[in-house]
């Protein structure tokens, strides 16, 4: 702790020269009856009219006031007009606020400083969804502003015991990290594990919720065992069924533990529709699952190891096919399944005017290219262009990346041992996701362990009104979610 001078004019040297003298810090001073006033702010961060008409106006004012209190300082405390006012007598505490978008005010002959809060509006305003767009249900998502985030979620769940527990990471940034669950429902074991892992990092700084990952879980791997979404219905879900979520100053995307495989099956639309649609949807999205991880590999494995297991008339279609190209059918699939990659990449990074016709050109110039010049067979670009849209149905960017990783595993696996070599690695793929585990949580739940009772929202979805209990496998506290009708 570094205390304050009670020499308004040296307090304010001493913090322009702390900010190496930048353009953006400004200060005046104000000579009440003898007394100096010192007002500091930073021009980049906060409200320039607002310091205007409500503290300098209210300084001037509380000068003909004076004589209601001992000094200045106590009549500036009680007169000033801000909704947030509140005084500190840390110097160190000065960097954090003044980049927070507050003005401070300080006198001779006091050791305290008064805090008000003029901060400038430098976020975007609420707007719709662009990673996790929906036909159904609330268009609004989370911006950069960490007091708009935490009121999307007060306007959805309106509990005294949806609480906010916060603390600040990063040495250089202090950002304001806030854990969000609800009393009663949450397992306060879990939430103290999380808040015991916070407290750990001692790093320079975090500017993204991404840079908490690699704290928050116990084991690697190459799928994503906390889900991050910007949907604010998405997090209340979340927070009803008992999980923890955290917000990060300044990032939009918040953080959801635990979270288990099957959530990313899951989409917010699904608490909308008819329950017998997202049945069928789900499994739907389970078989493009299986199809975008095992199509190529099995591809590979049936027309390099196991011809036996074509039909013949099938078997020669593809021969003929076949006939020219001088590569063999692993290097086919591995080659356009490389470039539809980095098109994928391409997309993302490029500007929206750029990316359709960026896409149009990759799938059918190339791809038609590649099979008149006889580098690749006409089924290879069927193949891949199947197994390339089945994976477009999931949106999570880390739940994609795991795909591909495993998706390319297993057409190595094929390639060396056919057959042989995708039913040893899957059983190797089952038993490393049913080994992963996060804050007691099997990733595999509610499969395994088998928990029948959670069955009811997992694949099959039960109508709203079946499904009276929230997962128990996630909280054992509070578990009705409704009562049953009388």
């Amino acid at each position: 702790m570094e205390k304050i001078e009670k020499n308004a004019k040296k307090v304010l040297e001493k913090t322009k020269k702390l900010y190496g003298n930048s353009p953006d810090v400004n200060t005046r001073i104000i000579n009440i009856k003898g007394t100096n006033v010192g007002i500091i702010f930073l021009e980049s961060s906060s409200q320039a009219s607002t310091i205007s008409d409500f503290i300098i106006k209210g300084t001037l004012y509380s000068s003909s006031n004076n004589n209601l209190f001992q000094n200045i300082f106590d009549n500036l405390k009680n007169n000033l007009f801000n909704s947030q006012l509140f005084t500190i007598n840390d110097y160190k505490q000065f960097p954090y606020f003044l980049s927070s978008g507050f003005t401070i005010i300080v006198t001779d002959n006091s050791d305290e400083a008064i805090v008000m809060e003029t901060r400038a509006n430098l976020d975007r305003g609420v707007t719709e969804s662009t990673s996790e767009p929906i036909l159904r249900g609330s268009k609004d998502s989370f911006t950069e502003s960490h007091s708009k985030n935490l009121g999307l979620i007060r306007k959805r769940i309106k509990d005294s015991n949806l609480w906010f527990d916060e603390i600040k990471l990063g040495r250089k940034t202090q950002t304001r990290i806030s854990i969000a669950y609800i009393n009663g429902i949450t397992d306060k074991q879990k939430l103290n594990q999380i808040k015991n892992r916070l407290n750990k990092i001692d790093i320079d700084g975090i500017l993204d919720s991404g840079n908490l990952r690699d704290y928050l879980i116990e084991n690697k791997s190459i799928f994503p065992q906390i889900h991050s979404t910007e949907r604010p219905d998405v997090v209340s879900q979340a927070l009803l069924e008992g999980k923890i979520v955290i917000f990060v100053e300044n990032c939009p995307f918040t953080l959801i533990l635990p979270t288990v495989f099957i959530d990313y099956l899951h989409t917010s639309e699904d608490e909308y529709q008819k329950s017998s649609n997202i049945t069928f949807t789900r499994v739907l999205r389970i078989i493009a699952l299986i199809i975008t991880v095992f199509t190529p590999a099995i591809y590979i494995a049936i027309t390099t190891y196991d011809q036996n297991t074509i039909p013949d008339k099938l078997l020669i279609s593809l021969a003929i096919q076949r006939e020219g190209v001088p590569f063999p059918t692993s290097f086919e699939i591995i080659l356009l399944t490389a470039i539809f990659e980095i098109l994928r990449e391409s997309d993302i990074r490029s500007p929206n005017s750029m990316s359709a016709a960026m896409s149009i050109v990759g799938a059918l110039v190339l791809g038609q290219a590649a099979v008149d010049a006889g580098i690749v067979s006409p089924i290879t670009v069927i193949v891949v262009a199947f197994t390339s849209i089945c994976s477009l149905i999931f949106t999570d960017i880390d739940f994609m990346n795991g795909i591909r990783t495993w998706r390319f595993i297993f057409i190595l696996a094929a390639s060396l041992l056919g057959i042989i070599g995708i039913l040893s690695f899957t059983i190797i793929w089952l038993i490393k996701l049913a080994s992963l585990e996060n804050l007691q949580t099997s990733f595999l739940s509610p499969f395994a362990p088998f928990n029948k009772k959670a069955q009811n929202d997992a694949i099959y979805r039960a109508p709203e009104t079946k499904q009276i209990e929230r997962p128990n496998y996630i909280s054992n506290l509070n578990p009705h979610r409704q009562r049953r009708s009388q």
